[in-house]
C-alpha cells in the first residue's frame, strides 16, 4: 500500500485500540458475524446482520430468506471457526488444507459436477476440472489443468512470505493478506466459493498476526470487483492492495465515529491549556476524496488526570503504578478513565506499540522513554 494509506491506517488502528472499541462485550463475535454476513452478501445472500445473529446464536431461521442463503452463512461461520483455531498453530498452508477450508465453506451448498475433465464435488472442496470465466463474456480464469501446480506454488510462496514478514510491521501484514487474497481468487481453484474462501484466507492471515481483520461490505462490491479486474488487466498489484487499504480505512473510520457518537460525554472533549499540540485529534473519512482528515477537539483534565500527567512527565510508569498513585482500583473502567482517555487525547502515550506487552508503560506525549 502507499505510504499515505499506511500512515492513515496505522493512525486509525492506534486510535481504535486507544478507544478500547475491541474491548466491548462480544465485540469479536459481532465483528465476525458482520464479516460473514457481508462476505455471503457479495455472493448473493440477502441475509442481514440481525438475521445472521439470530441464526447463529438462537438457531432462528428467517421466513424471508431461502434455506440456501441461510446455509451459506452457517457454512461460512463454521469455516471461520475452523480456520481461526487452525491458524493459531502457524503450520504451513497446503493445497490439502485449502481444499478442507473450501469444503467447509461449501459444505451444504456445493454441487456435484460432471465435466470432460472428470467428476468433482464443490461440497468436498475438490479442485475444479472445468474452465470458468469471470462473468458472462468475461475473460477465462486459469485452465483447470494448471490449477493444482499453481495452487501448490502459491502455497509455497505464501508460507515463505509468512515466515519472512515482520510481526510488528502492521502494514506489511495487511499487504501480505491482501496479496494472498488476490492470488487465490485469481487462481480460482474451485467451481464455486472462490471469493468467500479467498476473503476467509485473508482474514485468517490477519488473525494469525493479531491485526484487526478487514471487512468487505456488500456496498463495497462494485469497487472491490473493479479493483480485482483492473489489477488483472493492468498487472499492477498495487491497485488491489490500495483498494483494500482504503476500504479498511473507511470502515475503521466509520466504526470509530459510531463509537464516539454512542459514548458521547464519556470521552474527553476539552482543551488542556493553550497548546494546540495537546488537542485530541478525531480522524474523519471523506468519502469523495478517499482521504482521512484530522479534526481537533478541546480537552479538559480532571484533577486526577492532571496528577497522572505530572507523575508520567519525565518517567514512564505502568498502568498499575499510575492507578495506585492516584488511589484507585485497577479495573478496565479506571484504566479507560485515567489512562486511555489521555492516550486518545494524545497527551499521554505508551512506550511500546504492543498493547499486550507485559508491564506496558506510559509517559507524557513529549517525554523521553
Amino acid at each position: 500500500m502507499t505510504n499515505e494509506n499506511k500512515e492513515i491506517l496505522l493512525k486509525l488502528l492506534e486510535r481504535h485500540t486507544a478507544l478500547g472499541i475491541s474491548q466491548q462485550i462480544d465485540y469479536e463475535k459481532f465483528y465476525l458475524y458482520s464479516i460473514i454476513t457481508h462476505s455471503t452478501a457479495i455472493e448473493g445472500s440477502t441475509v442481514t446482520e440481525i438475521e445472521a445473529q439470530l441464526l447463529f446464536d438462537e438457531g432462528i431461521t428467517s421466513s424471508q430468506r431461502t434455506m440456501a442463503e441461510q446455509l451459506m452463512n452457517l457454512d461460512l461461520k463454521a469455516a471461520y471457526e475452523y480456520g481461526m483455531q487452525w491458524i493459531k498453530a502457524h503450520e504451513d498452508i497446503t493445497v490439502d488444507w485449502l481444499i478442507t477450508l473450501s469444503s467447509k465453506v461449501m459444505a451444504h451448498t456445493g454441487s456435484e459436477y460432471h465435466a470432460m475433465g472428470g467428476g468433482f464435488s464443490a461440497a468436498k472442496g475438490e479442485l475444479r476440472k472445468l474452465n470458468v470465466t469471470a462473468g458472462l463474456g468475461g475473460p477465462s480464469y486459469l485452465s483447470y489443468q494448471k490449477v493444482p501446480s499453481c495452487l501448490a506454488a502459491f502455497c509455497d510462496e505464501l508460507n515463505k512470505r509468512r515466515k519472512e514478514v515482520n510481526p510488528s510491521d502492521i502494514a506489511a501484514i495487511y499487504d501480505l493478506s491482501f496479496w494472498a487474497h488476490y492470488e487465490l481468487v485469481t487462481i480460482h481453484p474451485w467451481a464455486d466459493g472462490n471469493g468467500r474462501t479467498s476473503r476467509l484466507l485473508m482474514n485468517l492471515l490477519q488473525w494469525e498476526y493479531n491485526v484487526l481483520p478487514t471487512k468487505v461490505l456488500k456496498g463495497d462490491k462494485a469497487v472491490y470487483i473493479k479493483a480485482l479486474t483492473d489489477t488483472r488487466e493492468q498487472k499492477k498489484l498495487d491497485i488491489f492492495l490500495n483498494c483494500m487499504a482504503r476500504l479498511h480505512i473507511q470502515h475503521l473510520t466509520n466504526d470509530i465515529n459510531l463509537y464516539i457518537n454512542s459514548v458521547g460525554d464519556d470521552l474527553p472533549s476539552m482543551q488542556m491549556g493553550n497548546d494546540k499540540n495537546n488537542r485530541k485529534k478525531v480522524i474523519e473519512f471523506d468519502q469523495k476524496s478517499n482521504r482521512a482528515e484530522q479534526k481537533s477537539n478541546r480537552v479538559r483534565l480532571t484533577a486526577k488526570q492532571k496528577k497522572v500527567l505530572e507523575f508520567c512527565n519525565k518517567t514512564p510508569h505502568t498502568a498499575q503504578e499510575i492507578l495506585e498513585m492516584i488511589g484507585v482500583k485497577y479495573q478496565t473502567r479506571t484504566v479507560h478513565q485515567y489512562i486511555t482517555k489521555l492516550v486518545i487525547a494524545e497527551v499521554l502515550r505508551p512506550t511500546t506499540a504492543n498493547k499486550n506487552a507485559p508491564n506496558r508503560k506510559y509517559i507524557t506525549a513529549h517525554g523521553k522513554d
